[in-house]
């Protein structure tokens, strides 16, 4: 189904108020940023039960339409998960203004000055799957940044995402950021022309599948920044230490298995596979979570269903954990480059040079060593909050919070200075001297 040509005109218009209120936006104070975001989580307090019942409503409808599970956890927003994302709200106020940061202060000659300087990217259009709370890490992430921010939030969210936006531009409406800075969409129509929006829209942050994401990077000219997949791997090395390496596998695979940065995969060294394998498989069946295996892993843990090629390069979001028994640290790496999403991975390892030449090693935006793959996030990170989590080899990468969504300008000041003193047989010397 296509969009009319009245619903574009609205969109278009959508989008030009967004773009003239990020523009006021770029240039307020710290101060008046910070009371404006205190305002957002003052106004998400006082509707707390409105959100919560359009919550419910989610839910129900959901359910009704036959919801995945992985999904459904996703799209359920209790009195818990409101509070952490109000609570992050004001994090992200008590954050370093990432705008009008200098990075350099040069002297090129004698009074001619130049400065790079932080800046907003200026519109920031996310697209994201069931997650309600995601809206609010956005909104308040934008604000804070100096951006415009255009959301939309998947159809299985919709009444939480209108409840929240609305109680965000109640907020905002007290404060010196014009409510136009935030936008929310509300049909899948209007994604296809969100996405062609180059004009109005700096950059494209899609939440989501995988088959979602690509979607969305495959149907617009404007930068994209995202993740396909969160395919996370834990390595358990010959050193590991066993309780250490059970720990953290359960916490990784089981504290929130719908996660993208929860373990779908589970390395293990062969030479302590016949004392690690029954003890990690009691502990997660325990907790319900089916084991897939490969022929190694099969000959000590006969009860798991065979891994074929297909769950090497799959993200569950579930409790399903696939299991692979290498022969080598090599190994192991050579298995993550192979088949990871650049996500995250870890090592469990007691052997300091192991340890090292895996966190060298291993291409991902977060590689780490004896720690559950969970703390992938940008709450953790201390970002306050996050837009998303990148996986692309250029910065940034991993969670991405505030300095992920500025860019930069270089300005310079002269006093009638030309290009033409400075060429030629007489050219005269720059003088490069950093202020």
């Amino acid at each position: 189904m296509t969009i009319s040509g009245e619903d574009l005109s609205n969109l278009i218009a959508v989008a030009k108020k967004t773009r003239q209120a990020a523009l006021k936006l770029a240039v307020l104070s710290t101060d008046a940023k910070n009371q404006a975001i205190e305002a957002i989580a003052q106004a998400l307090e006082a509707a707390k039960d409105e959100i919560l019942q359009a919550n419910v409503a989610d839910c129900e409808r959901a359910t009704t339409e036959g919801i995945a599970k992985p999904l459904y956890k996703r799209l359920q927003l209790d009195e818990h998960k409101l509070r952490d994302a109000i609570t992050g709200v004001r994090d992200v106020g008590k954050l370093s203004d990432p705008v009008g940061a200098v990075q350099i202060h040069r002297e090129l000659d004698t009074g001619l000055i130049l400065k790079r300087v932080t800046c907003p990217l200026g519109v920031l259009g996310i697209i994201f799957e069931a997650r309600p709370e995601a809206a609010i890490q956005i909104v308040s992430l934008a604000i804070k940044s100096g951006n415009g921010v255009i959301l939309k939030g998947g159809k299985e969210a919709t009444r939480s995402c209108e409840a929240i936006v609305k109680a965000i531009k109640q907020g905002l409406s007290q404060t010196a950021v014009n409510p136009d800075a935030v936008q929310l969409l509300t049909t899948r129509e209007e994604i296809l022309e969100l996405l062609k929006l180059d004009k109005y829209v700096d950059l494209i942050i899609p939440r989501g599948s995988n088959s979602f994401v690509r979607f969305v990077q495959e149907n617009t000219r404007i930068p994209v920044l995202g993740h396909a997949d969160g395919i996370c791997h834990l390595y358990v090395d010959k050193a590991a230490d066993i309780e250490k390496a059970i720990a953290i596998t359960v916490d990784a695979k089981t504290g929130y298995p719908a996660a993208c940065n929860a373990i779908e995969t589970l390395l293990v060294h062969a030479s302590i596979a016949q004392e690690f394998l029954p003890k990690i498989a009691e502990a997660l069946q325990k907790l319900n979570v089916e084991l897939r295996g490969d022929k190694h892993t099969y000959e000590i843990l006969s009860s798991l269903v065979a891994a074929t090629e297909e769950d090497w390069e799959t993200e569950y979001s579930d409790l399903i954990l696939s299991i692979k028994v290498v022969d080598s640290l090599q190994d192991a790496i050579a298995h993550i480059n192979d088949y990871g999403s650049k996500h995250t991975d870890a090592i469990v390892t007691e052997d300091a040079e192991a340890a090292e030449t895996f966190l060298a090693l291993v291409n991902a935006a977060g590689v780490y060593h004896n720690c559950s793959t969970r703390f992938a996030d940008g709450f953790r990170y201390g970002f306050g909050a996050e837009v998303g989590i990148s996986t692309q080899q250029m910065p940034p990468r991993g969670p991405v919070g505030l300095e992920g969504l500025v860019t930069y300008k270089y300005q310079m000041t002269g006093n009638g200075h030309i290009v033409a003193t400075y060429t030629g047989a007489d050219a005269k010397p720059f003088i490069h001297r950093d202020l």
